[in-house]
């Protein structure tokens, strides 16, 4: 394995999570409405649990 196939899978995993990052800000930008209806999954805030996703009703 060399340093530069090395490099590279780090540059593409953090180019993926930059891209799923961009995607989930422009998603959860769009009214609550749109979301629902799209089926993205409503964000739950836990007091004692960091920030998860589930299902909205």
């Amino acid at each position: 394995m060399s340093i530069l196939s090395s490099v590279g899978r780090i540059a593409t995993r953090y180019s993926a999570a930059r891209a799923r990052y961009r995607s989930e800000r422009a998603i959860l930008s769009l009214p609550i409405e749109l979301r629902k209806d799209i089926g993205w999954p409503e964000i739950v805030i836990d007091a004692q649990n960091s920030p998860r996703i589930g299902l909205a009703p």
